[in-house]
């Protein structure tokens, strides 16, 4: 390697984050970040690290895409039958991370999960590609399959059986809302000495504290 892992480091010094400078509702103070962030051309500025666990405390973290924002939290679509639907099926419960390194900015959320309703799930579907709504029927998602020619066979079947008009959503495809209920706010700054803005949800109320980098 021509440089040592160790020694990869950059020093953040693009803005501050202070107690004056945050709103007193996380969820307006994201979507004041994620102005900035669409503002800022972020490619994919919607991807996001959805964190994930087993009833025995097994972590699981993959990139997943947000699909929408309300005052009551953070949307995602998905196969309910993948690894993270099984995991938030027996452990509802979900940590998110952004992380908009043109900013220097991470925000971190941990939160419980709930399905959307039917008909928001099956509004979302109906305005994806066609292509992605045959490939929501086509793919066993997390499933252990023989070769790529599974899912090649699968998309021509159902393309055959649909025939690319009115295509239903998936009984077994749909949304997910994360309701956080503790987020933070992190603004890279020299020296590692980082802001971190830290909302706790407390009888309904949300609290303020800064975090140590």
């Amino acid at each position: 390697m021509d440089q040592s892992i160790a020694d990869i480091r950059k020093d953040y010094k693009l803005r501050s984050l202070l107690e004056d400078d945050v709103l007193s509702d996380p969820i307006e103070q994201f979507t004041s970040w994620w102005s900035e962030a669409i503002n800022s051309k972020i490619e994919e500025v919607n991807a996001m690290t959805l964190a994930t666990a087993s009833t025995d405390g097994v972590p699981s973290a993959r990139i997943v895409l947000l699909k929408g924002l309300t005052k009551e939290g953070f949307i995602f679509f998905t196969n309910y039958k993948s690894d993270k639907g099984k995991q938030l099926e027996m452990n509802p419960q979900a940590a998110l991370v952004f992380f908009w390194k043109e900013l220097e900015r991470q925000v971190r959320i941990e939160g419980t999960v709930s399905k959307v309703s039917k008909e928001e799930s099956e509004a979302y579907f109906a305005s994806r590609p066609i292509a992605s709504q045959i490939g929501a029927w086509a793919s066993p998602q997390s499933t252990v399959i023989p070769g790529r020619n599974l899912l090649e066979e699968n998309v021509l079947k159902y393309k055959d059986q649909f025939e690319e008009e009115n295509i239903p959503k998936p009984p077994h495809w749909g949304g997910y809302i994360v309701k956080a209920f503790k987020m933070e706010f992190w603004q890279g700054r020299r020296s590692r000495l980082h802001d971190r803005i830290l909302y706790t949800l407390e009888n309904n109320n949300w609290t303020i504290s800064r975090l140590a980098p």
